[in-house]
């Protein structure tokens, strides 16, 4: 039996800081749209602010997982403490759902009875925040090649990057034609983008703790590659799963044919590193030990 371990904790923690100061950036943005939404009158930048308080949560959870994971691991956790950062995901996801409920409902009523609102306000908070989101993407955007962690987190600033958009259109709007339906429409726009991003990030996470097989693995093409490995009879009771995004585990028990134990070891290995499975259990087995197939 060999085992391969590839904790990636490195590439998460470069991270960190980047993370940090895009969260101290959209905090501070927070409090101020917040304030003038309320001050101005205007749902579409209240809804930006509930979008913008995902983000806040979402970075303050990403940042937290890093943190976490970097714990090694122990006797009672073996595999060390990944899968916060899916946690974090799941409860980003509930609090993003409960928002863009709340976002539709006040719309509805609002398109029922359109408030007049403060449109030069609510074009200069929109703009800031439009800044201050393209900034975030850019010092993310690197990142988010590397886990779903900071993948969810660049993806949170990217979109409201777009509803802050969204919040400059609905100004211009009422602006120039005075037709105040356009904040209700705008923040209903909102609300039903945020929507399918987060049940695709949710069913995801889900995905990993009920420890699915990843996205980016075919099994069948995994099995047919370890098959094909010059001195292995057969494949059965291979598993793939992920202790979390970017970090995929393996366990597999291989029928030995006519070669030696060390020369399959070795060739299943680097088949599996090839597949993007950094931590793996390879057993060997003679033909006579060969069980029921899974």
């Amino acid at each position: 039996m060999a085992h391969a371990h590839d904790h990636g904790q490195e590439r998460s923690s470069k991270n960190k800081k980047s993370l940090s100061i895009v969260f101290a950036f959209t905090l501070t943005y927070l409090i101020a749209e917040v304030i003038g939404g309320i001050m101005t009158g205007s749902l579409a930048l209240l809804a930006d602010a509930g979008h913008m308080l995902t983000d806040v949560a979402g970075l303050g959870l990403a940042i937290f997982a890093i943190w976490f994971a970097e714990k090694p691991a122990n006797a009672s956790k073996t595999y060390g403490y990944y899968r916060v950062e899916i946690l974090a995901a799941v409860a980003n996801c509930i609090i993003l759902l409960g928002i863009s409920g709340y976002v539709l409902y006040e719309a509805y009523q609002r398109f029922l009875h359109p408030p007049q609102v403060q449109t030069t306000g609510m074009l200069i908070v929109a703009g800031i925040g439009l800044v201050v989101n393209i900034a975030g993407m850019f010092m993310l955007k690197a990142g988010s090649k590397e886990s779903l962690n900071m993948k969810g987190a660049y993806f949170e600033v990217l979109s409201d990057m777009i509803t802050s958009i969204g919040v400059i259109i609905a100004a211009l709007i009422m602006m120039t034609t005075g037709w105040y339906y356009a904040d209700p429409i705008i923040s209903a726009g909102i609300g039903l983008f945020i929507l399918p991003r987060t049940w695709n990030l949710l069913l995801e996470a889900v995905g990993i703790l009920l420890e699915g097989t990843p996205s980016d693995i075919n099994l069948a093409i995994l099995r047919d590659a370890v098959n094909a490995v010059p001195g292995v009879r057969s494949v059965h009771d291979l598993h793939v799963w992920s202790l979390t995004t970017g970090i995929n585990a393996a366990s597999m028990h291989v029928v030995l044919g006519e070669s030696t134990y060390d020369e399959v070891l070795s060739r299943v290995q680097a088949v599996l590193k090839e597949h993007k499975i950094g931590h793996f259990t390879v057993q060997i087995e003679p033909v006579e030990c060969n069980d029921t197939h899974l």
